[in-house]
């Protein structure tokens, strides 16, 4: 089974912290490599007994866009 996500890496109060955006999981560490290894762990515990869910997701496509309306 596999998993792609897209990371974002912020650096706050001198960690790294890297967010996942299709499902908000987000962890962190004294560096980038630390930070992506612990999301990492993160992921698979989250999905640990949802395999069905993640099937889905990867099966799924997945549109980016933007918005931009006058109100």
């Amino acid at each position: 089974m596999s998993f792609r996500g897209t990371i974002i890496i912020k650096q706050e109060d001198g960690l790294f912290v890297a967010t996942c955006l299709e499902n908000n999981i987000a962890s962190q560490g004294k560096t980038i490599d630390e930070s992506i290894l612990n999301l990492k762990e993160a992921i698979t515990l989250y999905y640990e007994d949802e395999t069905e869910e993640l099937n889905a997701i990867k099966n799924d496509p997945i549109f980016i866009t933007s918005l931009e309306m006058a109100l």
